[in-house]
């Protein structure tokens, strides 16, 4: 009867502490979860201009973003590493200088940057500042900026890239939902002017 009375008290404090293991373990799983890098893979897409005598195509492919939870650690802070492949293809009759490929990030706060293709020439200049090793763009609420990842000038017929792999882009200062896309546009001068321009899909950065 003894021994009985003993080890009912230790079973049940056996459990008790494999259910304080459990709850732990439960609490950093669901730490960790919060805290994850969140992987996000972009589809591809080109775009092809004849403007008479010269021909331009623009292509992007492998773009991913891979989203990181700010070490400032408040919302309206978020950090994405960027990567993928522009191309620039020319033919026909480009000018011994003056074409150009810019590649880059539009940034909105609290904006659907969707539509804004059909009408960013009015509303948005893609003159910004240039994307280095690492950048932190503050961006209000309402607010739409374009920053430069890379360019290539004086584009000769055939191919030309910019190519980049984990360009950590911070964006400080929205307090709602940000979103990003990229775009790229190829400039040619001359009696053929050509200007041409490549949207990416639109992607959450929280």
């Amino acid at each position: 009867m003894s021994q009985n009375r003993k080890t009912g008290p230790r079973r049940a404090a056996r459990i008790a502490g494999l259910g304080a293991a459990a709850a732990v373990a439960l609490g950093l799983m669901s730490t960790g979860a919060a805290n994850a890098d969140t992987f996000v893979p972009l589809s591809g897409g080109e775009k092809v201009v004849d403007a008479g005598g010269v021909n331009v195509k623009i292509a992007r492919n492998a773009e991913s973003a891979l989203l990181s939870p700010s070490l400032a650690a408040n919302g309206a802070s978020r950090v994405a590493w960027l990567s993928g492949d522009v191309f620039a293809d020319l033919g026909g009759n480009v000018p011994a200088e003056g074409a150009e490929l810019i590649t880059g990030y539009l940034v909105g706060c609290q904006i659907d940057i969707t539509g804004l293709s059909a009408g960013i020439a009015g509303g948005v200049s893609l003159t910004g500042p240039s994307l280095g090793a690492a950048m932190t763009l503050p961006i209000a609420p309402g607010e739409v900026k374009f920053v430069e990842l890379g360019s290539k000038s004086d584009l000769k017929p055939g191919v030309s890239a910019v190519q980049y792999r984990d360009q950590q882009l911070e964006v400080q200062g929205c307090g709602g939902h940000a979103e990003a896309r990229a775009v790229s546009t190829v400039t040619v001068p001359g009696n053929h002017f050509v200007k041409s321009t490549l949207y990416g899909q639109p992607f959450s950065l929280g």
